[in-house]
């Protein structure tokens, strides 16, 4: 497997015809420029691998993805705002590679985490695990292409609600909502989601990528226009008073006092 090759923070293995990329920044692995544009080259050299068919997205540490560090965010300068376009201009390489992916959420996949779980085709948790689109409950607009991927996966009015209450679900919720395809225990759920790229890896690997890609075929676009849109409406609420209340807040673990500024 010559031409596939990790990084520090995103290891690269084979088992078989089954890759698992894995988020080496444990324990809350948060995500920034760096981490994803690692993880798209990572995908994008497995799509020249002709010995990976499937891929299994997993992390080290406690949590699944906790996120951006926010706290990072709101003390930035003026270019963080190129920084977040960087972001999502790495993001939309995930969303354009070839190999289907099983997610292994066995921890929190919080904010622009679950984002990077929803790039993913399908996904494996527990009840442990914690999930949450709770950009709104810190002040912010969802990001990390979710006003894409979520209504798709579950629906537009149950996506509504996880976007306008920011809630933090159970991994068994998530399960019921259609979040999750499996639900197992903790320390099953990375050998479940191997199970799942491993079926995936026995059909005709042109035929399925092919399958892939049409089923597929609106969500480029779809990912996109919505980070897009979503980068400009979070430079405008990155300079409210509701935001740096709402990061200092969850920072603090405390109940935010947001007053519309």
């Amino acid at each position: 497997m010559d031409t596939v090759m990790g990084s520090k923070e995103v290891g690269v293995s084979m088992d078989g015809h089954v890759a698992t990329v894995e988020l080496k920044r444990p324990p809350n692995n948060f995500l920034d420029v760096d981490l994803i544009e690692a993880l798209a080259s990572a995908l994008e050299a497995l799509d020249r691998e002709p010995a990976c068919r499937s891929i299994v997205l997993a992390a080290e540490g406690k949590h699944f993805c906790a996120g951006a560090n926010l706290m990072r965010r709101l003390n930035a300068d003026p270019a963080a705002q190129s920084e977040t376009k960087h972001l999502y201009h790495e993001a939309q390489r995930l969303v354009q590679t070839r190999k289907p992916i099983v997610a292994a959420v066995h921890g929190s996949a919080i904010g622009a985490g679950l984002g990077l779980a929803l790039v993913a085709d399908f996904r494996v948790t527990c009840k442990e695990a914690r999930l949450a689109a709770n950009f709104t409950a810190l002040g912010y607009h969802p990001g990390f292409g979710l006003t894409a991927t979520l209504p798709r996966l579950i629906g537009y009015q149950k996506a509504q609600w996880l976007f306008y209450t920011g809630r933090r679900i159970p991994g068994d919720e998530a399960f019921a909502l259609g979040l999750a395809d499996r639900l197992v225990e903790q320390d099953n759920v990375r050998a479940a989601a191997h199970e799942m790229a491993a079926e995936l890896a026995q059909i005709a690997p042109l035929a399925l990528q092919a399958a892939r890609q049409t089923v597929r075929l609106d969500l480029v676009p779809a990912f996109r226009a919505a980070t897009e849109r979503e980068a400009l409406e979070q430079q405008v609420l990155r300079g409210t008073n509701d935001f740096k209340e709402g990061v200092k807040a969850s920072n603090e673990r405390r109940q935010p006092q947001f007053t519309g500024t």
